[in-house]
């Protein structure tokens, strides 16, 4: 895992980042936020690639550690 993100997070993947913190699956998201679960798929793998990390559990973990 990359300590910092190669690139900004939006707002909007911010957004899913929290939810996915509290254990929300993309449908929970996606009704949530009122999106598409495949705009909810597409902001994930944005959040992997930017933060490095190889799966969601890595993600949360990742967020969880961020200042």
């Amino acid at each position: 895992m990359h300590a910092c993100p190669l690139a900004p997070l939006t707002p909007a993947e911010l957004r899913v980042l929290s939810l996915l913190i509290r254990g929300s699956s993309n449908g929970l998201i996606a009704e949530h936020l009122v999106l598409s679960r495949r705009t909810i798929e597409s902001h994930v793998s944005s959040l992997l690639a930017k933060t490095g990390c190889r799966n969601r559990c890595e993600l949360m973990l990742w967020a969880l550690a961020r200042p």
